[in-house]
């Protein structure tokens, strides 16, 4: 174990760190630089909800020991911050929080994910959870033996959503919330980062920065980042049982806001596709294939309807449409806040 002090901490961090955007906010009083685990927690404006996130990684039932880096991504407000300073002062988690003064989703996973791998050399295993989610007892456990066990590269969970209006449960089973798969194996692909364990390894064979900031406001950067995974060759898996679960607010529930979501899941897919082709061919040939799924959603939707309600058969519609907009310049930006410092 190499323990350093908070009074040296502060330096080296900095000194690790090398970057005029990043600040750091806090450490705890001592920081063990021989963790092999480490939990990123990329924060913005919800610091009612991080307690509930701390709190839940302060529960983990795991003899492993592992740290944490928060990411404050609110420069002027940093509402987050106070509340990562209490629980590293206290020790109930060891690590740092830092301000990324550069806003956006990109800005702050590659942050944190930097941050992880510069002061924890001994690291070889990063995960990730929102600061609107809650790990359920078991959930590292589970995603570092299953790393163990498996060997492979990434490591993905369910996150399951939990509404704050649950009058309409059956919202559950729309795309724009169900979990990729119901089983715990190898997969092809994981497709969020909300629940994942990338190894080192990963990081060093993709490059820096690991979230394309092209993706910063449109979100996506992390399936383009799983998408070169794949492409290069990595192994994946998935563990059911290593549940997340995700506080859902009631605007995050209404009919526009989970249409504007399908159509940037759209507008995501066209951008990693047309990243990864190489040539004007082949990205004549995305485009072709984006106007070409437009009348195929419309029949798939038509086929939902005989057993979903209208907001979830309609999403393959809206996605394609969202590809289709994409392709001719559509730029949705949820993620870049209006005030901002």
């Amino acid at each position: 174990m190499t323990l350093i002090p908070t009074d040296l901490s502060t330096s080296r961090i900095s000194e690790m760190l090398r970057d005029p955007f990043r600040q750091i906010a806090a450490s705890s009083r001592v920081i063990d630089l021989s963790v092999g685990i480490v939990v990123c927690i990329p924060c913005f404006r919800r610091p009612a909800h991080l307690r509930l996130t701390l709190d839940s990684l302060v529960n983990q039932r795991t003899p492993r020991s592992f740290a944490v880096v928060m990411v404050e991504n609110d420069a002027s407000g940093r509402a987050s911050a106070p509340v990562a300073a209490e629980y590293l002062a206290a020790g109930k988690l060891q690590g740092v929080c830092l301000v990324e003064t550069r806003q956006g989703n990109c800005q702050a996973i590659n942050a944190a994910f930097e941050t992880a791998q510069a002061l924890f050399p001994a690291a070889t295993r990063f995960l990730m959870i929102d600061d609107d989610e809650i790990a359920s007892p078991d959930w590292l456990e589970l995603m570092v033996r299953t790393a163990e066990a498996t060997g492979a590269d990434m490591v993905g969970g369910p996150v399951l959503p939990v509404f704050e209006d649950d009058s309409r449960p059956w919202l559950a089973r729309h795309p724009a919330f169900c979990p990729a798969y119901d089983y715990t194996g190898a997969v092809p692909l994981i497709y969020g980062c909300g629940n994942c364990l990338i190894t080192r390894a990963a990081f060093d064979r993709l490059g820096s920065p690991a979230f394309d900031l092209n993706f910063n406001f449109l979100g996506g950067g992390d399936c383009d980042f799983f998408y070169r995974g794949r492409n290069a060759g990595m192994i994946f898996h998935w563990t059911a049982e290593a549940v997340i679960t995700e506080t859902v607010p009631q605007s995050r529930t209404s009919l526009g806001w989970i249409a504007k979501r399908s159509l940037r899941i759209g507008a995501i897919n066209y951008r990693v596709q047309l990243k990864a082709a190489e040539g004007a061919a082949a990205r004549a040939k995305v485009f072709a294939q984006v106007l070409g799924r437009l009348p195929l959603s419309l029949v798939r939707s038509v086929r939902l309807l005989t057993s979903s309600k209208a907001i979830v058969a309609m999403h393959p519609v809206l996605v394609a449409v969202g590809s289709a907009l994409a392709a001719f310049g559509f730029d949705p930006k949820p993620y870049k806040a209006s005030k901002t410092g």
